[in-house]
């Protein structure tokens, strides 16, 4: 019988445990679910046929190396910061991995040793990373085959709340860790238009933006990603003019977070020990220019917009000029910013989210005609539960990993699923849990 590792029973974990267990017993294979929190762990399982609930604390290096010997394929969904000492094993141990996560200079690093111990370390297939390069390898692949020329490939995906849940005024709910959330681009974007290298720094990159169309479902924000340029090669699209991959939010949205920015407000680098009855306005005063009470009239010159425009709205819906009391003693300006938007942006019992991933392509076809594609995934979850996020990062890794089991997955060493032998049974299987991209195809004017 296969034994299979699952580490870390987080809130995207609940798809891709269900799934695995849905057929464990028929083709034989027990699924172990590690987490630090056994409630956690038996939660998701729910006793259900070869299953075991365990508590891993995966800084305990003799117990982490114990549970990986046991297995045969291991699953890591913890945060990427913590995959490697996990891969490392995994490759010692003669161990294949799937995750959800980039692909790091760590785990890359200890391809060569993979390859020499026959291991499989599969990396980006969840959501964004993951279906972005299913789908995306789907259209890439067939361009080629047709003898056309890719020019430009642009890809964005956001996970967002669904219209019925959306009542308030960033369009923006929490379906994944918040932390990465607050944090999110503080890392230099680096892409290519038409032909020449891009590098959008974090203090401006919520300001360069790009507004595309959903049909239904309306504009967007799309801000550039971190190394778009790297996928070029993985893509097999190295002389593409233009190639850019974001992360979609509500219209406007970008905007409002750039406020937060410019104020320094994301910052996570410094630590402030806060004085007693220390309230959200007393923070935000003391990022504001001038002095004064009349907050509001303070961020108005600071932003030079007026009480009534919408993105002061916005930042006024946040509670960041109210009198209630902060609820951190010693953090971040980061950290005080999530503790907030947490309450404001949690998903409500019945509240859905939405992930929308779109692609666009522009190509000349084998007879020099200029063509564009659009590739647009639009999936909303059932409740605050079974979330569209939790679905779209977890069906695609619990499809790899039932077919590592079988024997169809031949691929070694450090792999990302751009192949045919990995995209297309998953977007097939994908399909039948309604997870289908709807493609659209017009000729382009020069």
């Amino acid at each position: 019988m296969k034994k299979v590792l699952l580490i870390g029973a987080g809130k995207s974990s609940g798809y891709l445990i269900d799934y695995l267990l849905k057929y464990a017993v028929a083709e034989n294979y027990e699924l172990t679910v590690a987490d630090l929190s056994m409630e956690s762990a038996l939660l998701k399982t729910k006793g259900l046929p070869n299953s075991n609930a365990i508590v891993l604390d995966i800084n305990n290096e003799a117990e982490r190396f114990n549970q990986i010997q046991h297995a045969d394929i291991v699953i890591s969904m913890l945060p990427a910061f913590m995959h490697f000492p996990v891969a490392k094993d995994c490759v010692d141990l003669k161990k294949h991995l799937v995750t959800a996560s980039y692909v790091s200079p760590e785990i890359m690093s200890l391809n060569d040793k993979a390859l020499e111990h026959d291991v499989l370390l599969l990396n980006e297939i969840g959501l964004d990373p993951g279906i972005d390069h299913l789908s995306a390898m789907k259209v890439i692949h067939e361009i080629q085959h047709q003898g056309g020329k890719l020019n430009s490939f642009k890809s964005f995906c956001g996970g967002l709340v669904a219209p019925e849940s959306n009542d308030n005024p960033w369009g923006y709910k929490f379906s994944w860790n918040p932390r990465n959330v607050i944090l999110a681009g503080q890392s230099t974007a680096q892409f290519l238009i038409e032909g020449e290298y891009k590098f959008l720094p974090y203090h401006r990159l919520f300001a360069s933006i790009e507004v595309i169309e959903v049909d239904g479902y309306g504009k967007f924000d799309a801000y550039a990603n971190r190394d778009s340029l790297s996928y070029r090669k993985a893509y097999g699209i190295e002389d593409i003019k233009t190639m850019v991959r974001g992360t979609l939010r509500q219209h406007l949205y970008c905007e409002a977070w750039h406020v937060f920015v410019i104020l320094g407000l994301t910052d996570d680098s410094i630590q402030i020990e806060f004085p007693k009855n220390y309230t959200y306005a007393d923070f935000m005063a003391s990022f504001l220019p001038g002095n004064g009470n009349d907050l509001m009239q303070r961020l108005c010159a600071f932003t030079n917009k007026s009480e009534d425009d919408v993105i002061i709205k916005m930042i006024e819906w946040t509670g960041l000029l109210n009198n209630e009391l902060i609820e951190v003693q010693k953090g971040s300006p980061a950290m005080v910013l999530q503790k907030l938007l947490e309450k404001k942006w949690a998903l409500e019992p019945k509240d859905k989210d939405m992930v929308v991933m779109q692609h666009l392509f522009e190509l000349t076809a084998s007879n020099n005609s200029n063509k564009k594609i659009s590739s647009t995934l639009v999936v909303i979850g059932d409740d605050n539960q079974k979330t569209a996020m939790a679905k779209t990062v977890g069906l695609p890794l619990a499809m790899a990993v039932r077919r590592l089991i079988k024997g169809d997955i031949k691929l070694r060493g450090v792999q990302i699923p751009v192949m045919p032998e990995i995209y297309e049974p998953i977007l097939n299987e994908l399909a039948e849990y309604g997870i289908t991209f709807v493609e659209k195809e017009e000729s382009q004017i020069k």
